[in-house]
């Protein structure tokens, strides 16, 4: 096992690398992306619109109240929006005569909330009108409605994200990683984005809240290999549940739970149904095949372990390839470039 002792090793320098560099850059610099293509920072809007955060989280948590599952939304929003561009809310413009925007990528057709994202955007915009971006606002939300039952934040969105001008449907389907994904594909696709495989094991906690639509895992149950088999690696008693859910590989409007029986609570539940092959999606077992990330997924059982990791992981990917200064611009409303 010689490659695998190498593969470890080389893993185990990067991340070395990679946490060297972010704490320099910490001491230095005093910011969370520097390092990573801008300079996001604590307070931003301190003197520009002291109220933005407040505003924000108040709204955000009045629709949760309503409607928890945004928590689920906002989080895989979010996440949709930093793998195409950065953190920059091309996520959210809607496509135009002559372009085709990122919303209208097969993985973001399920995508749902935007008409909330954009109403939280309007109450910003009554108090300080062109200041605060929907980069910014998408980032605290995903954060404010993860959080709300905890009645604390649950990790630190660094702020000044401006506002991308551009949304290609083209890049989103080259850069979202997909739910049928090997483990080699999935770390090429974080390493992209300047994440690890301990970023990778990670994020894919946060399928511990939201819903998952059959089409999406439905091979493993039906045609996982092309001659009509189930994938062996999904748990035989779970495989049997979703089959009374999704009766065929053409249903794609049924969903289930990512999380059996905890959708709606966000905690480190996922990777005890993971250890049980009961993970939803192919990306999900793909953990379950690599000795470093299965490592990373035992320590992970640890509740405490897995708060704080999540946190640092949701600042890195925040951090992707943001617009900063002059860069973009500030929308007026999120769904058009101003």
């Amino acid at each position: 096992m010689i490659w695998i002792n190498h593969y470890q090793k080389a893993e185990a320098m990067i991340r070395m690398k990679s946490h060297t560099l972010l704490l320099l850059c910490l001491i230095v610099f005093g910011v969370i992306g520097t390092c990573q293509g801008g300079q996001l920072r604590k307070n931003y809007y301190q003197f520009s619109c002291p109220q933005a955060e407040v505003i924000i989280k108040q709204a955000t948590e009045k629709y949760v109240a309503k409607n928890p599952q945004l928590a689920a939304k906002f989080l895989r929003m979010h996440f949709h929006d930093c793998f195409v561009r950065g953190c920059d809310a091309s996520v959210l413009l809607n496509s135009t005569s002559n372009n085709t925007a990122e919303k209208q990528a097969n993985p973001n057709l399920t995508l749902s909330g935007f008409d909330v994202i954009d109403d939280i955007k309007a109450e910003v915009e009554t108090k300080c009108p062109g200041v605060v971006s929907c980069a910014d606002v998408l980032a605290l939300a995903a954060r404010d409605s993860v959080s709300f039952k905890f009645g604390s934040p649950l990790w630190e969105v660094l702020t000044g994200r401006r506002d991308g001008r551009v949304s290609r449907i083209s890049e989103a389907l080259a850069n979202i990683p997909s739910p049928f994904s090997n483990f080699t594909t999935l770390v090429q696709n974080f390493a992209s984005k300047g994440l690890n495989v301990q970023d990778l094991v990670v994020l894919s906690g946060g399928h511990t809240i939201g819903i998952g639509h059959c089409n999406t895992f439905s091979n493993r149950l039906y045609n996982f290999t092309g001659r009509g088999d189930q994938d062996p690696s999904l748990n035989a008693t779970y495989a049997a549940f979703l089959k009374t859910k999704c009766r065929s590989l053409r249903d794609n409007t049924t969903i289930v739970e990512m999380d059996p029986r905890s959708s709606l609570k966000f905690d480190n539940h996922y990777y005890f149904i993971l250890k049980q092959k009961m993970g939803l999606f192919q990306s999900d077992a793909a953990l379950l095949t690599n000795n470093g990330a299965l490592k990373t997924v035992n320590g992970l059982l640890n509740s405490s372990k897995f708060f704080e990791e999540f946190a640092q992981s949701m600042q890195k990917m925040g951090a992707i390839g943001v617009l900063t200064g002059t860069a973009g611009e500030i929308r007026k409303k999120c769904y058009v470039v101003n």
